[in-house]
């Protein structure tokens, strides 16, 4: 039992490492640069690279582990939407939208805006 709870209250690095590469991932398909992302997650440009690098890993207790995996959410929501079109998503990332009444990828620079942009892309989401 003892064993157990070791392992939940340590997560094994490798697994904490796919949460890094899935916001790198994402980033990139969402045509973020590595300011940007930074930004949005609230790290450093150098813990972002580093990150890509797999030298930096994100703290499961952390805000910046809490903002990667909204972003990878929204990330996922709209790859469904439009069915894998990297050329959509890039699009929808810097199109204004009239419901957000931004553009979304100034809007998620801020935790505000992130968990609406996740919250509306989830919502058109439903409805396929």
């Amino acid at each position: 039992m003892a064993s157990s709870l070791a392992t939940l209250s340590s997560p094994d690095p490798g697994e904490l490492a796919v949460i890094g590469k899935a916001v790198m991932r994402a980033a990139d398909l969402l045509g973020l640069r590595n300011a940007a992302l930074a930004s949005i997650v609230g790290l450093s440009e150098a813990s972002v690279s580093r990150l890509k690098t797999g030298g930096f890993v994100l703290d499961p207790g952390s805000k910046p582990f809490e903002l990667a995996v909204l972003l990878i959410r929204l990330f996922r929501g709209l790859d469904a939407i439009v069915g894998g079109d990297s050329i959509a998503l890039r699009s929808w990332m810097t199109t204004e939208n009239t419901a957000l009444q931004a553009t979304p990828a100034t809007l998620i620079r801020t935790i505000p805006g992130l968990v609406q942009a996740v919250q509306y892309v989830d919502h058109r989401r439903a409805r396929l």
